[in-house]
């Protein structure tokens, strides 16, 4: 990379410490409030994915708003997480997964580079593996590159990493 360049990494990451942090807490509060005893609802949990589980949909509802309340606490972005269905469980009880969305994919990166090349500034963008660097000879092109990121909505938690001047 030559001197009079400067440039940054889009990233789209959570911090796993604070994640589980959350559910800790969501977990301690599904085991101790009232109106979830007797339900059957428990949160289990393994490195990308969180399930909850319990014998009405409500309860199962509850639960989900009481993680989501957690994670935004603990600072992890909602858009990191991906609430799949309400699914029928064993003797009757319902399951929800909760996946956590990690790095960006092929098609995330390639929409985010085809926006940073939409917005007229002049700067690189390169995907490399779940990230995308964006390149430029001025601060001011890469912090008006960052900034119209910030404002447009691509479904997914963004972290802007690695400035370099």
């Amino acid at each position: 990379m030559a001197k009079d360049q400067f440039s940054f990494d889009v990233v789209s990451e959570v911090d796993s410490a604070e994640v589980r942090n959350a559910y800790d807490q969501a977990e301690r509060e599904v085991i101790t409030r009232f109106d979830f005893k007797g339900t059957g609802t428990s949160l289990s949990r393994d490195d990308d994915m969180i399930e909850i589980r319990s014998d009405t949909e409500n309860r199962l509802k509850a639960a989900l708003e009481v993680l989501k309340e957690k994670m935004v606490r603990r600072d992890v972005p909602l858009k990191a997480l991906s609430v799949g269905p309400v699914q029928p469980a064993a003797r009757g009880s319902h399951k929800l997964t909760v996946h956590l969305n990690q790095g960006i994919s092929d098609e995330k990166a390639r929409e985010l580079t085809k926006f940073v090349k939409g917005l007229g500034v002049k700067v690189q963008s390169q995907v490399q593996g779940d990230q995308v660097r964006i390149t430029g000879k001025k601060k001011d092109d890469l912090q008006t590159v960052i900034a119209a990121l910030r404002d447009h909505d691509f479904g997914i938690a963004l972290q802007f990493t690695n400035y370099r001047p």
